[in-house]
């Protein structure tokens, strides 16, 4: 076991300590407890081989934990501390919140977001605010994918009175405080936080983050490691910037003959008349070859504009003056000795172009002389006596660069010379792993990762690794780590002094989220900002990081798409699905989750979705979160989400579920579930006076939401959606064209009479349903003719339009959807009520008036929902019958030929799928029709009649569709086959 004995970092309790209702005479005396306990259940072969369980060493785990409060593996005190600091489920406790529906706008200037860089991160007072709203003092919050976790230290400073000023909020009385800008009114005080992680990295940034510490012995104990690395390598950072020929030959003399530390720290003693300067930076540069010569181009001399220090799209050959671009050139390869591996390797060529030091004034620097490559040469020599491990790179979407086109294939290839022997030395000099945060943190910003950028015309101003990849540029910026662990080791320390509450409100686990050893139904809230698809492979990431804490990320169940990891977008929903039951399992019925959204693929997000509600979550909510700034996929991709979405679901409380088993089967089950998700919606929504439409509210979803509890539940829907619609008029107030309970729909009225106006959802049309839906949306405010919608809705079949889904004539979807008055009889309200406003000859007319009828003949009008019963199962029929056509060649489905089928409804999950003739994909199709197809069969039982049709699918039908993903999955579930 690691010595932890000159790490006593504690502060307020240098005396008796109480953990988890134990008592010790010190904080050393806790962890020491503890470390023992922990390094015995690590021998454990049990234990190991817990699914997710990190790869490192016992040494490795034990250096980096601090048990019970931060294990770098799965927590065995998980269950301990919710036993301690939790409360049981009493559902006589009244709880009711609605959703948190406000957008969110925090950005990322705090120095508290500043203080370690991480992909995606959520800043702390954008997760207070929904702590706030839905929890209380004391209450229990998880986080499962805690990343550096903000979520750990939102809940602590709950009770910090400067956060709360700033968040809006005002002291009323007994701890409450009111936000005047929403009215909202909050109790302050601490929460307690259950972190957890896949990745080490990310557990133990968490950790650094929600430790209480002895600002001032950290920062000393840092600092002491820093000096002792500095010592080794002050000799590295230095040039000579004035007379240089003169003295130049002694100190190259005498570089070249130290052998030892202390000859090396003395070569500059020497140095009489000329100056020597601190090195800020050093910027590299690849270097290509010419494709119409073969010469040599220094990207830095030939690509980068002098004037504005850009680069240019394409620059001349200084050898044959051929203009090229860089695309078009390839990069020199060179063999290199590895002081690390000892063996010549082959890398892509970068060579030192400018030294920028301390008073370079306006001339950025100065070009590298021989002294200045011969001292990266020695301290390449230098390198071979020291113990560094050789980590290779795993194949990955982020590896394949750097590896692919660079030639590194090791962690420590990320690193020239003297930065991978000043990071070496430090992590050694540290003693504990515990302490090494700052390793952490300045191990992206000290690498090859780091690019140099102008900003403001200024060299070397911006910058930095590109974030959510491993990317290797042509600009590298060179900083001294001894320079970053300086500027870091103070950041950190200024911070755990503004930061430091009670360290026992919050424990860290390093653990797969699907497998949390905690009881049911004991936390009151989660919030979690999850991997979401794609967009960042955050285990190749935190490789790097990875390398220096000695603990790494066991990716088998991380959740992702990566072909590298055999992973698609279903196995990514697979395992999101097995998190999300586990959370559902350990929440407390009635309370809610958050999920932060951030990825740009409506299929990703769809999936998220799906495994929400398959879960047994309810979504009540989706609202923006704005975190001021754009990532790599953001910026760059057309299809880019700008602000994050944010999910709002609830589980249900125990006597829906039990009121479910008894009439769920029954119309009253229907309405049952719909007055207790009327009641966990938002009542009012407003933006700048302007109150703003909840589409949760709004019929159709849910109806929506309806069915997919049903199917989460393995219950026949009882309603269809036309009946329902009907039905659910009558019993509930309708506002606005939202759905209300009798008691929240007076709020609703008081409010409407504040505010200015109502906006309207804005439609995104990209298939059937979306069309309709605009259709629906332009002749409610203007019952209108087929040839005046034409025009308009031409214009919004733009390229947006989904390439699988088949076009619709308009027509066709007048005639399936709305009503069309034919100029016999009264003139119906809705058209009646728009030309008497818009006309004022139209104004006191009866309803069969021949003037009104005649200016009202042939428009189209959205039917009165107990009257539009007929209309949809005509609909229906029809799309059934076109959903028929997309059966494979062969096949006989049960629902469709219950005599001739092979197979009947209702058979056992263990009956073999009918194998018929494989059929070609379909390349275009109508979702309507398969939205039909697949519930009618669902309800009937055909399960494999929706995997049959399914394979037939262009794959974006389902992963994009989130009723038609839950349907396929539960239809796989029930048939035996595999999702």
């Amino acid at each position: 076991m690691p010595d932890q004995s000159s790490f006593n970092l504690s502060t307020a309790k240098t005396g008796p300590v109480e953990c988890l209702g134990q008592s010790f005479p010190s904080e050393e005396a806790r962890r020491e407890h503890f470390l023992k306990l922990l390094a015995a259940k690590l021998k454990e072969p049990a234990f190991r081989q817990i699914e997710g369980f990190p790869i490192g060493t016992d040494e490795a785990i034990l250096a980096l934990s601090d048990p019970p409060y931060y294990t770098a593996c799965p927590n065995p005190w998980l269950g301990d501390f919710v036993k301690h600091y939790g409360t049981d489920y009493d559902p006589k406790k009244p709880y009711h919140r609605e959703p948190f529906a406000a957008d969110v706008s925090e950005g990322k200037n705090h120095p508290i977001y500043k203080a370690h860089a991480y992909p995606t991160k959520v800043p702390h007072r954008a997760i207070m605010q929904y702590i706030l709203h839905y929890t209380n003092p004391g209450d229990l919050i998880l986080d499962g994918f805690c990343g550096t976790g903000m979520t750990g230290l939102a809940a602590q400073l709950c009770g910090n009175k400067a956060e709360l000023h700033d968040l809006g909020f005002s002291p009323l009385k007994n701890g409450e405080y009111i936000n005047a800008r929403t009215g909202s009114v909050i109790r302050s005080g601490a929460r307690r936080c259950i972190l957890g992680d896949l990745s080490p990295s990310a557990s133990f940034i968490s950790y650094s983050f929600n430790q209480l510490v002895d600002s001032q012995s950290y920062e000393q104990k840092c600092t002491q490691a820093l000096n002792e690395a500095k010592r080794k390598w002050t000799w590295a950072f230095k040039t000579i910037v004035k007379d240089p020929n003169k003295e130049m030959p002694v100190v190259l003399n005498k570089l070249r003959a130290a052998s030892t530390e202390t000859e090396l720290s003395n070569i500059w003693n020497v140095v009489k008349t000329a100056r020597i300067e601190e090195i800020n930076y050093v910027v590299w540069s690849d270097v290509f070859a010419c494709s119409e010569c073969g010469g040599d181009i220094i990207f830095w001399d030939n690509a980068v504009d002098r004037s504005d220090w850009s680069v240019r799209e394409s620059f001349p050959c200084p050898h044959c003056a051929a203009n090229v671009t860089k695309s078009a050139i390839t990069r020199l390869i060179e063999s290199k000795f590895d002081p690390i591996t000892k063996q010549i390797r082959k890398f892509s060529k970068q060579v030192p172009v400018l030294i920028n030091y301390k008073g370079a004034g306006d001339d950025y620097g100065k070009r590298p002389d021989e002294l200045d490559i011969q001292i990266i040469e020695k301290a390449t020599e230098v390198l071979k006596d020291r113990t560094i491990s050789a980590l290779e790179l795993p194949d990955g979407f982020n590896t394949a660069q750097p590896k692919s086109s660079h030639g590194l294939l090791y962690c420590h290839d990320f690193y020239f010379p003297k930065n991978l022997g000043v990071m070496s030395d430090y992590a050694s000099a540290l003693g504990s792993m515990r302490l090494g945060v700052n390793i952490s943190s300045s191990a992206f910003v000290s690498s090859k990762l780091y690019r140099l950028t102008a900003q403001g015309g200024s060299l070397g101003a911006g910058g930095g690794p590109m974030n959510g990849t491993l990317y290797i540029p042509s600009l590298i910026k060179e900083i001294p780590l001894i320079k970053l662990l300086r500027e870091h080791i103070k950041k950190t320390s200024e911070l755990s002094r503004t930061t430091s509450t009670l360290r026992e409100s919050t424990l860290i686990t390093t653990s797969d989220g699907s497998r949390l050893n905690m009881p049911s139904d004991s936390v009151d809230y989660i919030f979690v900002d999850p991997p979401f698809g794609g967009n960042i492979n955050y285990s190749e990431l935190a490789y790097i990081r990875e390398y220096w804490l000695g603990v790494r990320t066991n990716n088998i169940r991380e959740a992702i798409t990566n072909k590298h990891q055999g992973k698609s977008l279903a196995e990514y929903g697979e395992l999101m699905l097995g998190c999300f039951r586990e959370y559902y399992r350990i929440l407390k019925p009635g309370r809610w989750i958050t999920v932060e959204f951030s990825n740009t693929q409506a299929s990703v997000w769809n999936s998220i979705q799906t495994v929400l509600q398959e879960a047994g979550f309810v979504v009540a909510n989706v609202a923006a979160l704005d975190k001021k700034h754009g990532s790599f996929k953001a910026v760059t991709s057309t299809t880019a989400v700008k602000q994050d979405l944010v999910i709002s679901a609830y589980k249900p409380n125990g006597g829906l579920e039990a009121r479910f088993e008894k009439n769920g089967a029954t119309i009253d089950g229907v309405w049952d579930f719909m007055r207790t998700h009327l009641r966990n919606l938002p009542i009012i929504k407003a933006n700048g006076g302007q109150m703003e439409p909840i589409a949760e509210r709004d019929p159709r979803i849910l109806y929506d939401r309806m069915v997919a509890f049903y199917i989460g539940h393995s219950t026949p829907v009882p309603l269809s959606s036309g009946e329902f619609q009907a039905e659910l008029h009558s019993q509930f107030p309708n506002r606005d064209g939202m759905v209300f309970l009798p008691e929240q729909v007076h709020i609703y009225d008081q409010k409407r009479v504040q505010m200015e106006s109502i906006g309207q959802l804005s439609i995104f049309v990209e298939d059937e349903r979306s069309a309709i839906d605009w259709v629906r949306q332009f002749i409610k405010e203007r019952p209108s003719t087929q040839q005046d919608i034409h025009p308009d809705f031409t214009q919004q079949l733009t390229a947006s339009w989904k390439k699988w889904e088949a076009r619709p004539e308009l027509r066709l979807l007048l005639d399936q959807n709305f009503l069309c008055y034919d100029g016999v009889g009264e003139v119906p309200s809705q058209i009646h009520s728009y030309l008497s406003t818009q006309f004022k000859e139209l104004r006191n007319l009866d309803k069969d008036h021949a003037q009104l009828r005649h200016k009202a003949k042939d428009r189209w009008y959205v039917p009165d929902p107990k009257k539009n019963i007929d209309v949809e199962t005509l609909r229906n029929k029809r799309l059934l019958e076109e959903f028929w056509l997309y059966l494979p060649e062969g096949y006989i489905s049960a629902a469709r030929n219950p005599d001739k089928a092979p197979t009947l409804p209702g058979m056992a999950a263990a009956t073999p799928r009918p194998k018929v003739p494989r059929s070609k994909k379909l390349r275009e199709v109508r979702t309507e029709a398969i939205r039909v197809g697949f519930k009618h069969c669902y309800q009937l039982k055909d399960y494999f009649t929706i995997l049959a049709v399914a394979d037939m699918l262009p794959e974006s039908v389902l992963n994009e569709d989130e009723q038609l993903q839950m349907l396929y999955d539960n239809a796989a579930l029930r048939s035996g086959a595999s999702a």
